[in-house]
């Protein structure tokens, strides 16, 4: 076996203190794109999130997922979403990394994280919940379905894309998007940026 790899096995793994294994778990799947979660709860208080676990699940329909950890206390986006049915995605950039970030304490229910972490709400047309101004792209959500999953008592959270808004610049001509020239930012772990670096583009794989 090589010597520069270190084998960990569960056992193992189940030793380490609560904060080393999160981090190290959080890791293994490397570093994911930062987006902020906007919602409004039904008496019209807005809040903002960092999710760092959203993918795509098809494009027709356009569907977008994210996994819900188990709800707690600091659960308002989740319940936002329940009640109005809907929320948006902004892309993170390096621009608005460290106010994304703050987003992440634990502000009381009464708090909006927009005017906390001075984050501008934009609204499209008559859709309820608000977007980041600062952010390049934007993607009006509306909720399609909550799948339980029993085995941690998480949550996939499955939604349609009701709207796209986007700079301009960062739409290519064959429908790509350009992160690295918005300065888009990901995550590794719970607390770690990166900056995207574009190294080519393949074409598309035939046998």
């Amino acid at each position: 076996m090589n010597k520069e790899m270190k084998v960990i096995l569960a056992e193992e793994l189940k030793s380490y203190t609560r904060f080393y294994r999160g981090n190290l778990v959080n890791c293994l799947t490397g570093a994911k794109p930062a987006f902020l979660a906007g919602t409004k709860s039904e008496n019209g208080l807005s809040n903002l999130a960092l999710f760092t676990n959203v993918f795509h699940l098809g494009a027709d329909p356009a569907l977008i997922g994210y996994v819900q950890r188990p709800v707690g206390q600091s659960g308002d986006t989740f319940r936002n979403i329940e009640a109005t049915q809907c929320f948006t995605l902004s892309l993170v950039t390096e621009e608005i990394a460290a106010a994304a970030h703050q987003t992440s304490a634990r502000y009381p229910s009464e708090v909006s994280e927009f005017e906390a972490c001075n984050l501008k709400e934009e609204y499209l047309s008559d859709f309820f919940a608000p977007a980041v101004a600062e952010s390049p792209l934007q993607i009006g959500l509306r909720l399609f379905q909550i799948v339980p999953m029993e085995v941690n008592d998480t949550k996939l959270i499955i939604s349609k894309v009701e709207w796209i808004k986007i700079k301009a610049s960062m739409l290519q001509e064959d429908g790509n998007l350009n992160f690295e020239g918005q300065h888009a930012v990901n995550v590794l772990g719970l607390e770690n940026y990166y900056a995207l670096n574009f190294i080519g583009h393949k074409a598309y794989a035939k046998v």
